[in-house]
């Protein structure tokens, strides 16, 4: 288990010098929401695609079973994929990018506390909570010494946050969902669903973007794959697992996307930050994993 959701974590975590990357590539300012959306967009209909080809390539049954499943998949593909990241590119829009990896963060502490509420074999022990108390104060630390402050709108960090209950909740709903239908199949509808709304939202606000040459269009295939394979993972990981147990590895992907992004723009990797945030990141994954199943 501990070596998928690290794999989940760190393909997440690679995310974020490749998305700069294809910002860059593809001249999408840091303030036009529209094409982040539509680059998104892209992304995630191209995921959920792969998935479902895979998905009917090894014979799995890709049509729901019924109207209820039918409206869970809709549901999920809303808010997990579309609702979430319309919350999380506004909210970076509005705020920095420290305190949004550092907010974003959050969304452990409401994967465990919705599961506290929601499954009675999923109860908040000392050993979980102390944890995720490590695992944050390392997500703080990576981002130390970057220009934080203390500033406040609903618009930029309240929209952050907001993202990172939407994904948790989601991410519950979707294990419940998942216990009756295949994962692999789940998350390829939902992801494909998400990435339509998210396309029509971005066109609708008069984003676009073009692929001008193989360097932009391999970033988004590797966005597309990494993707596809992350969400896989993960939908199969909390269809096995107590959600809180997963829940604690997401502290992996901010320091994970710290390094990757230090080493890809060859910045200073053995900064004393990078070490000690990583150290504490590892130490509260240990804690959480070596609980009893």
């Amino acid at each position: 288990m501990a070596a998928l959701a690290t794999t989940s974590c760190l393909l997440w975590g690679s995310a974020y010098p490749a998305i700069k990357s294809g910002y860059a590539l593809l001249g999408i300012e840091r303030s036009d929401t529209a094409a982040q959306l539509v680059f998104a967009g892209w992304r995630f209909l191209g995921a959920g695609a792969l998935l479902l080809a895979l998905g009917a390539a090894i014979g799995r049954t890709l049509r729901p079973s019924g109207l209820r499943d039918f409206r869970g998949l809709v549901a999920l593909g809303l808010f997990q994929t579309a609702l979430q990241y319309v919350f999380f590119y506004i909210g970076l829009a509005h705020t920095s990018g420290v305190k949004g990896a550092i907010l974003n963060a959050t969304g452990t502490f409401f994967s465990v506390l919705l599961a506290h509420v929601i499954y009675h074999d999923d109860r908040l022990r000392p050993a979980r909570a102390l944890a995720c108390l490590i695992g944050f104060t390392g997500v703080v630390v990576v981002n130390l010494g970057a220009g934080f402050d203390a500033g406040f709108t609903l618009l930029g960090e309240g929209f952050v946050i907001l993202a990172a209950f939407t994904l948790s909740a989601a991410s519950i709903y979707g294990k419940r969902l998942s216990q009756r239908m295949d994962a692999l199949v789940m998350t390829g509808h939902q992801l494909t669903l998400g990435g339509v709304v998210l396309l029509v939202c971005g066109y609708g606000a008069g984003g676009t973007i073009v692929l001008a040459d193989v360097r932009s269009a391999a970033v988004l295939a590797y966005l597309v794959l990494l993707s596809a394979v992350a969400f896989a993972l993960w939908s199969v990981l909390l269809k096995h697992n107590r959600v809180s147990r997963v829940a604690v590895f997401t502290f992996l992907i901010p320091v994970f996307g710290a390094l990757l992004s230090a080493l890809f723009v060859r910045e200073p990797i053995l900064e004393t930050r990078y070490l000690a945030a990583l150290v504490l990141v590892s130490v509260g994954v240990w804690l959480a994993a070596r609980e009893p199943r």
